[in-house]
């Protein structure tokens, strides 16, 4: 991610330049980071578990958001783009806004080489924020592998690992199964 010159924008101004810029960025604590471009396999990756999962749930009442879908965290002020992101029941937006989201189930990050550490720091420490959130998946785009962390009833956060392309993953905050070889479908690096 890249870091804007100007030292401090408000909220209302970030959305401003969101709304007429040829690139996606992240806001937080007055701060505008632009995101550089993806891979082609981060690409593929985030559109096979998007369209997985809503072939899945296409039936109950929830909705899918990819990464042009942006995400707020009042609590710490974030403004973002998950990769993937789930939403069951009535959809809530910001300051009734219908292009920014509040309350996601479910939130999936692709990992690539300069995001991995902060998706699985700085950017799960801002999702723990969310207070509908029951399930933070990281999706390796390099190898198969895919971390689930999932919220228990008394807030902690447990940790399960699926590991090759034989794995099935357990979505278990909207009760479905994925296997890896439908994420990874077509990357470049799969025979």
């Amino acid at each position: 991610m890249l870091r804007l010159k100007k030292s401090k924008f408000t909220a209302d101004e970030y959305l401003a330049m969101e709304r007429v810029a040829d690139y996606k960025s992240e806001f937080y604590g007055g701060e505008i980071f632009a995101f550089a471009g993806a891979t082609f396999d981060h690409n593929i990756i985030a559109l096979n578990c998007a369209a997985e999962l809503r072939q899945l749930l296409i039936a109950k009442s929830c909705r899918i958001g990819n990464s042009d879908t942006r995400l707020h965290i009042p609590r710490s002020g974030l403004f973002t783009y998950p990769d993937v992101m789930v939403i069951c029941g009535k959809v809530q937006f910001y300051d009734r806004r219908k292009d920014i989201v509040l309350n996601p189930l479910l939130l999936v990050e692709v990992l690539s080489e300069s995001t991995r550490d902060y998706d699985r720091s700085g950017k799960f420490a801002f999702y723990k924020q969310i207070p509908d959130l029951q399930e933070y998946v990281l999706i390796e785009s390099e190898r198969p592998r895919v971390e689930c962390y999932r919220r228990t009833a008394g807030g902690l956060w447990v940790f399960e690992a699926f590991d090759g392309l034989d794995a099935v993953v357990r979505f278990e905050s909207v009760a479905c199964e994925i296997p890896c070889r439908a994420l990874y479908l077509q990357v470049s690096w799969v025979d």
